[in-house]
């Protein structure tokens, strides 16, 4: 092991991880796992140029952000082969394909064993497939994966939010189950038994099939980083969550080649803060009970003017109404639904039929044309985005086109600081999939973050 590929690199020298997001929040979660443990690592939102690579010299990490969990297996033939060129051409020492750690994915959209088939043909050897996390409650176990909630842990197919996702619901836990139905690909179960012995762990890197690893514990995770390092050479490419970060992490602590884990500070409080949220999510729908109640003000926006020719009178109307908030000294949060029963929900469904997913593009582009008139006219120096696919939209929408971690929220949604060739450079940005964050989150992103 080479003790100088660890903490910041000499410019020029190869990261440590380069990834490949399906979704913008999920691709944020590994950057800011290898960042705050001592990895600089940054996460462009669409393929870099040398000139913007050059910006960013010596990091350890370098991640892609991208919408792959909201297309087909077709788009993903047409796009993915060039992207992943992109990350291997930075010499990184593992590739990634990120995935969501509830792996949302089903045969026809965000395809998970698709994008398997496509790095497999790319990199060849076997695809270690490593989608759980227990620093984030989301265990596998003998195959199984678990996911945890403020009401306890469940197995997937049993989650009170994943068994009810409104486009890739999950009737399988088992993740090779859940993957075969989506690849070719031959896929087996590195169990937890087996993962403790070296030998037989290397043993399941069978070329050209995948196999799912087990973790539970803080023991598990080193095992895993270590089979994943030490066989990179003939098994560059990896599939999984940002639980693969993880694992890496805790290998390298475990070697002493990185510093024991320490906490990590916050910012500070906001000058001037909003916050846009287009997730039906149950957990998403108590935040922003959550914050309504305390002290934020809840703006609804009207999607279905976005079936329509209504959207920028709807967008102007919102603005005029998060701007009278920041004048009373309120933090304006505006949403689309307040959950899953929201009639809001089937409103907006009734009204799109066939057109529910260019709708809901347009929306998140509404939403982020919103944020935007917000930070400018009010003179905001923070934001929140709820919603994977809506960060997405709102990234690319603010010009936002790379971001590295600031401070710590809840694993997987940090408070980062956006790049940008525009007015948005410098602006603190905190992204969050729907499903995830303490009921305090946007109280917590406003007063700056950092480990509690």
């Amino acid at each position: 092991m080479q003790t100088e590929i660890f903490g910041q690199g000499a410019p020029g020298e190869s990261p440590i991880l380069a990834w490949l997001g399906d979704d913008f929040t999920g691709a944020a979660a590994v950057m800011e796992a290898l960042a705050f443990a001592g990895l600089p690592s940054v996460l462009f939102l669409s393929p870099p140029d040398a000139e913007r690579l050059a910006a960013f010299p010596g990091v350890r990490g370098i991640g892609i952000a991208s919408l792959a969990r909201t297309y087909s297996p077709a788009w993903m033939d047409q796009h993915l082969p060039p992207l992943f060129d992109t990350l291997a051409a930075t010499g990184a020492g593992l590739v990634q394909y990120k995935v969501c750690s509830t792996l949302d994915s089903a045969p026809h959209i965000g395809s998970i064993g698709r994008a398997m088939e496509i790095g497999a043909a790319r990199f060849g050897g076997a695809v270690p497939v490593l989608v759980a996390a227990p620093q984030m409650r989301r265990y596998q176990a003998f195959g199984q994966l678990f996911a945890g909630t403020d009401a306890g842990v469940f197995r997937l197919d049993r989650h009170p939010v994943m068994a009810r996702h409104p486009v890739t619901p999950m009737g399988e836990a088992d993740v090779a189950r859940h993957l075969a139905a989506q690849t070719g690909m031959a896929l087996t179960c590195l169990d937890l038994e087996r993962l403790a012995d070296a030998k037989l762990a290397a043993a399941a890197l069978v070329p050209g099939q995948g196999v799912t690893i087990d973790q539970m514990s803080a023991a598990d995770q080193v095992a895993a980083g270590r089979l994943l390092w030490e066989h990179r050479e003939t098994n560059r490419f990896v599939v999984g969550s940002q639980g693969t970060a993880y694992a890496l992490v805790a290998y390298f602590r475990a070697q002493g080649l990185l510093p024991p884990e320490s906490p990590v500070p916050g910012i500070g409080r906001a000058r001037g803060m909003a916050v846009v949220s287009g997730s039906v999510s149950p957990v998403a729908a108590d935040q922003i009970a959550w914050a309504c109640a305390n002290g934020f003000e809840g703006i609804t926006l009207d999607a279905t003017a976005a079936c329509g020719d209504g959207l920028l009178a709807a967008e102007g109307a919102t603005i005029a109404a998060g701007l009278d908030a920041l004048d009373r000294g309120q933090v304006p949060l505006i949403y689309t639904a307040a959950g899953p029963d929201d009639p809001a929900v089937a409103r907006l469904r009734a009204a799109a039929g066939d057109r529910l997913t260019a709708v809901n593009e347009r929306i998140g582009r509404a939403l982020g044309r919103i944020l935007g008139a917000l930070i400018e006219r009010g003179g905001l120096d923070r934001a929140v985005v709820s919603g994977g696919d809506t960060s997405g939209h709102v990234c690319q929408v603010l010009g936002i086109d790379a971001l590295t971690a600031l401070a710590p929220t809840i694993p997987g949604a940090a408070i980062c600081r956006a790049h940008a060739r525009g007015s948005m450079d410098g602006l603190a940005l905190a992204l969050k999939g729907g499903q995830m964050g303490s009921i305090d989150y946007f109280g917590w992103v406003l007063d700056g973050g950092g480990a509690r």
